[in-house]
């Protein structure tokens, strides 16, 4: 019978071959061991995170096929184009992580409470404080309207999770998010899981081994030494 691995409380660094993960659910690899930074980024360096719900055991998770999306083709409709184009909402990076993530908390239509407990949002709130983790937020004059979070390791960026309060809002983040990783030399974002509206917006599966083998490369280039921060307009893709 395979079993999971319990994860090693003292270990930070150790996780067990991405390829012992379960196919049933599909990428389950370990249990246990905690949120610290060191771990997460431990994690996230060897293509596995975490996801679970309140009440159950901490779990890690590394899935095959995986979803990424190449930055240089996120789809962008036509309607989207003419919408950014007018919308006058604005974007910056960095500026309200902590509020796109409980924004990206909160009940959804449809789901039963939320995986983002309040550890996952302490864990990844000093992820960011390190400068691992990084929100791109959407404006609309100065309310928050939409947003994207993940965690950056080398030039990988693994989105975590986005929000939306108006139509089109998380739509904008992820193409603007898109178009700041490519300017920065990221030719991948991690979506980790595919479903059919990832899909619908440009999102490819990569075999996990393939992705594994890109991510030790990208893992191993230097990050951007900053991030932009001022208030920007959004734009529509050129």
């Amino acid at each position: 019978m395979i079993r999971i691995q319990r994860l090693d409380a003292f270990a930070t660094d150790a996780f067990p071959d991405p390829g012992l993960a379960l196919g049933d659910p599909n990428g389950l690899l370990a249990f246990g061991g905690d949120l610290s930074p060191q771990r997460l980024v431990a994690a996230y360096r060897r293509g596995i995170f975490p996801w679970y719900s309140d009440g159950d055991p901490l779990l890690w998770w590394s899935p095959d096929p995986r979803c990424v999306f190449a930055t240089d083709a996120i789809h962008v409709s036509h309607s989207l184009a003419r919408f950014l184009h007018h919308c006058g909402w604005s974007w910056s990076m960095d500026r309200a992580f902590e509020e796109v993530v409980r924004a990206c908390a909160e009940p959804r239509a449809g789901q039963d409470g939320t995986w983002i407990t309040e550890d996952m949002r302490t864990a990844y709130t000093n992820l960011h404080l390190l400068g691992h983790a990084h929100s791109l937020e959407i404006w609309d004059g100065g309310a928050l309207i939409g947003g994207i979070y993940g965690v950056a390791v080398g030039r990988m960026f693994s989105g975590e999770s986005m929000f939306s309060r108006r139509s089109n809002a998380s739509k904008t983040a992820l193409v603007t998010l898109g178009r700041v990783l490519r300017e920065y030399r990221f030719p991948w974002l991690d979506a980790q899981v595919p479903n059919p509206h990832l899909l619908s917006l440009g999102a490819r599966t990569l075999p996990r081994g393939r992705f594994l083998t890109e991510l030790a490369r990208l893992a191993r280039q230097p990050g951007p030494e900053a991030w932009p921060r001022p208030i920007r307009p959004v734009t529509a893709p050129t």
